[in-house]
């Protein structure tokens, strides 16, 4: 038989690096619901309309159809289905369905997978887990959400780096008010065109960038130079005020788009000092964004892009009659973690969450070993019983093949009389008598840890 070949920009991680993730999503998990974020999960899929009716995005969505349908059945639209590539969709259907049970401002944090059909490449995935949080109001949302939600995946981001060695973050910001204002001052008629453009900044480059605005968009080479320059601007203090104004262009828009972004940048950076910049080329491609946006590099990786992005939109969910404006913001999972994993830069200390083995004397007497099992467990060590009853030397090779770290003897009976169980550190080869109702590993062996070399 051939041998199966993985799935392209389908990732699937070994132990090891499932209890990388799996640690990861706990640390993200107890700081989101410290800050009061409840966990909810969505539907894998959504109707195709309301996936492609916000941005350009139809290229990227795998469609669901049913293999076989009953006989004469007839179409029904709400039958076509897509997987959601994003979070953010599927979250605003979710609270128009269940407007009713939430309490507003609702918090909501996610962590699910998701799916885009473009081409697979490091970084880049077709199936990949997303962490989200989202702060959702009814009719209105308080302007300081806009910095609550990078504080707190902020403060989550700091903890990975304080506790696993990742690489610290700083995370840009703008304001689409900012953006759209500017172009409108210069006549532009029609500014997300250009936002989706300028979202290519990075990517292409300012050259490439000016290109497509004159060559696709028509615009002139003074107003094209303008908004190429516009983008340029990155300063981490409020100096990013004097340099759009020296352009001369003048929109209430814009004014509103800057003075909510020097709000945003620096009570920020008033909490978590130069974790902040202002940078104007970011846009954000999807067009429910409707004021401040973010996107958070890896100082020392900037070339894996932005790892958590997100922003506020006002209009995203609507049932026409109520609107609820929300605020956002998503870490990447499996785009910060699988090259890392896939490198062996980061890694569980080993590959199942057991500490002990408990080894079998005889097969007659494997309930023994089972009821030690049982009494480790019930204190909360991880452990698991020895498979075969084989010479004490071939269950410790076995033991440390899975690099479980102690292996506990059963005493042996003589004259129905059981004698005292040893344990046994393979590593070190210290054997010491134990008794399983009292006995602990010590805390840095109880469960797998995660260490990286970034």
């Amino acid at each position: 038989m051939a041998r199966l070949k993985p799935l392209s920009g389908f990732p699937e991680f070994l132990p090891q690096g499932q209890m990388v993730e799996n640690h990861v999503t706990h640390i993200l998990e107890q700081t989101f619901e410290l800050h009061g974020f409840a966990p909810i999960h969505t539907r894998a899929v959504e109707t195709m309309e309301s996936l492609t009716r916000k941005g350009e995005i139809d290229k990227e969505v795998y469609v669901v159809n049913r293999l076989h349908a009953e006989p004469g059945e007839k179409p029904n639209p709400n039958d076509h289905l897509g997987l959601h590539f994003d979070l953010t969709v599927p979250f605003a259907r979710y609270v128009l369905e269940n407007s009713g049970h939430l309490s507003f401002p609702f918090r909501r944090y996610q962590i699910q997978k998701v799916w885009r059909g473009e081409r697979p490449q490091e970084g880049r995935y077709r199936e990949f887990t997303q962490a989200d949080i989202d702060i959702v109001g009814s009719e209105t949302l308080a302007e300081h959400h806009d910095i609550e939600a990078p504080l707190v995946m902020l403060e989550a981001l700091e903890r990975l780096h304080t506790e696993l060695g990742f690489p610290t973050v700083t995370m840009h910001v703008n304001n689409r008010k900012l953006s759209e204002g500017f172009y409108r001052g210069l006549g532009i008629e029609e500014p997300a065109a250009v936002l989706q453009r300028v979202d290519k900044y990075d990517k292409i480059g300012p050259a490439a960038v000016k290109e497509l605005l004159t060559g696709e968009l028509g615009l002139s080479d003074e107003v094209a130079d303008k908004c190429v320059a516009l983008a340029g601007i990155c300063t981490s203090d409020s100096s990013f005020i004097e340099q759009v104004r020296d352009f001369g262009v003048h929109n209430d828009m814009l004014e509103e788009g800057l003075y909510s972004l020097n709000r945003v940048v620096g009570a920020v950076n008033r909490e978590v000092p130069g974790r902040m910049v202002a940078d104007l080329k970011i846009a954000r491609g999807l067009d429910y964004y409707t004021g401040t946006v973010y996107e958070t590099m890896l100082s020392g990786h900037e070339s894996m892009g932005s790892v958590s992005s997100g922003g506020r939109y006002d209009s995203l969910a609507s049932d026409g009659k109520h609107t609820y404006p929300g605020v956002g913001i998503s870490l990447g999972l499996t785009r910060l973690l699988a090259p890392m994993i896939g490198k062996g830069s980061i890694a569980a200390s080993r590959s199942v969450p057991s500490a002990v083995l408990v080894a079998v004397n005889t097969e007659d007497d494997r309930e023994v070993s089972q009821h030690i099992a049982r009494q480790l467990r019930s204190r909360g060590v991880p452990c698991e019983v020895a498979p075969k009853a084989d010479k004490f030397g071939k269950q410790i090779r076995y033991a440390d093949r899975r690099s479980i770290p102690f292996v506990w003897f059963p005493g042996s009976v003589h004259d129905g009389v059981r004698g005292d169980d040893e344990v046994k550190d393979i590593r070190s080869g210290e054997q010491v008598v134990a008794r399983a109702d009292s006995w602990n590993p010590p805390a840095a062996d109880l469960w797998p840890t995660v260490v990286g070399t970034w």
